[in-house]
């Protein structure tokens, strides 16, 4: 039987209801063509509009995909890269994580945080936490600008809500291509449209944001400075462009992800305009205070920060205050303070001596910010990864990281800022021989 046999209904909603039986059922599967709608329409005697508005809900539901002359499809949601370690024999190079020995010790602290229980109904925004964070988002907020502070469970989570109170299902966001994980993540699995907008050297492209923004988007997520996976940060003419394309949309609502914030190096360069309305900067304490403290402040219009109040206010209506109180604890605590500084440091001069090692093994590379190196290979990134494990060494390639895969990614993220001297030379070494070697050039 096949599916178009097998589709039954007269309204929109009970032929909707019967490709998702169907689907259900194992009668239809991932990438399965549904019946054109002139054709099904026949078929059940019903009039065109009524199959389009059927398809039109299992598009919004995620449950298929238009794809123009393709036709429709049931969706397939490929699985997508996860950051952290991978379980392998191999070195792994590829992780993105801070250096766990430059990481606040906690237990200084923690008895003095935990000296009251917290009950319903009070204030979600521990007040130390509040006054602090005030003090850190004041350096770069806009004269007289009003600013909302709202606290989740990290920075992903503060971006998922976000996009949640402003977006519907098959609504547009522009991503930044290569992109950070869970941002695709996050997009795909809402079922909202990702159009990508390349990154270069001095972050979000002017002409791609443009294009999108043509192309309906009705939210940018952006990475002022540390972008993951590449490094980018805005410069100020870069940051001054993308302002003025943006002011001509003054209610798409802008996510700024400031993930890299105290570790950076680079000044924080925003894109949100004197008039921009709706409009988010997040700031997570992940990669200075650890990934388990999942948390992350998010300062906002008023609106903006009303809804996610809502969004929160229909659960869970506060991350622990126990989690609140130890991040500000650490976040004023000098020796905690010091860590952080050393960290900054650390990770900044670390990445700069590898891409020093690679220019003289013949692998021209720019450290940008961040914890990790964006390292083009003059071959498929792929290949290049492949004759590295062959070495004992585990990559990423560019290719788990892009929204847009017309061609082979040339590019590999790398973490090497805990490789000691000799680690880092070996790998320099192992990474020029799997790049230059004749062999290995497509």
């Amino acid at each position: 039987m096949t599916s178009r046999d097998a589709i039954t209904g007269h309204t929109a909603g009970d032929i909707a209801d019967s490709v998702r039986m169907l689907l259900e059922r194992g009668v239809l599967r991932a990438d399965d063509a549904l019946p054109p709608v002139r054709a099904l329409a026949d078929d059940l005697g019903v009039n065109r509009n009524t199959v389009v508005a059927a398809y039109r809900l299992l598009a919004q539901a995620g449950v298929v995909v238009a794809r123009g002359r393709g036709g429709t499809r049931i969706a397939d949601i490929a699985p997508i890269a996860a950051e952290g370690m991978a379980d392998t024999v191999l070195r792994d190079v590829g992780s993105g994580n801070p250096d766990p020995t430059r990481i606040p010790d906690p237990s200084g602290v923690l008895a003095r945080v935990a000296h009251r229980p917290v009950l319903y109904g009070e204030p979600v925004v521990d007040h130390g936490l509040e006054a602090w964070a005030r003090a850190w988002f004041a350096a770069d907020a806009r004269a007289g600008e009003r600013v909302d502070l709202t606290v989740t469970g990290g920075a992903v989570d503060a971006v998922e809500r976000l996009l949640a109170q402003a977006l519907t299902r098959d609504d547009a966001v522009a991503l930044e291509d290569p992109c950070f994980l869970a941002s695709i993540h996050t997009v795909r699995l809402a079922g909202y449209r990702a159009i990508p907008v390349p990154v270069d050297a001095e972050g979000m492209t002017v002409a791609g944001l443009r294009d999108a923004l043509a192309a309906g988007a009705r939210a940018v997520v952006i990475t002022p400075r540390a972008q993951n996976p590449t490094g980018a940060s805005l410069s100020d003419r870069r940051a001054a462009e993308l302002r003025a394309v943006l002011s001509e949309h003054p209610y798409v609502l802008i996510i700024e992800d400031d993930h890299f914030s105290l570790l950076s190096t680079r000044p924080y360069r925003s894109v949100i305009g004197p008039e921009h309305r709706r409009w988010a900067r997040v700031r997570s304490v992940s990669k200075f205070l650890g990934p388990d403290m999942c948390l992350a402040v998010t300062a906002s219009d008023p609106v903006t920060a009303e809804r996610m109040s809502l969004r929160l206010g229909s659960g869970t209506t506060w991350v622990s205050h126990l989690l609140q109180r130890l991040a500000h604890a650490l976040l004023t605590d000098d020796d905690a303070v010091a860590t952080i500084a050393a960290a900054r440091e650390h990770y900044a001069a670390r990445n700069s001596a590898f891409a020093d090692r690679l220019s003289r093994a013949g692998l021209a590379c720019v450290p940008g910010d961040g914890l990790s190196l964006w390292v083009e290979v003059p071959g498929t990134a792929r290949t290049v990864a492949d004759a590295l494990m062959r070495r004992g060494w585990l990559a990423r390639t560019g290719d788990e990281f892009r929204l847009s895969a017309d061609e082979p990614s040339r590019h590999l993220r790398l973490t090497v800022h805990d490789l000691d001297d000799d680690d880092a030379d070996a790998l320099a070494r192992d990474l020029a021989a799997a790049a230059l070697t004749p062999s290995r050039k497509v």
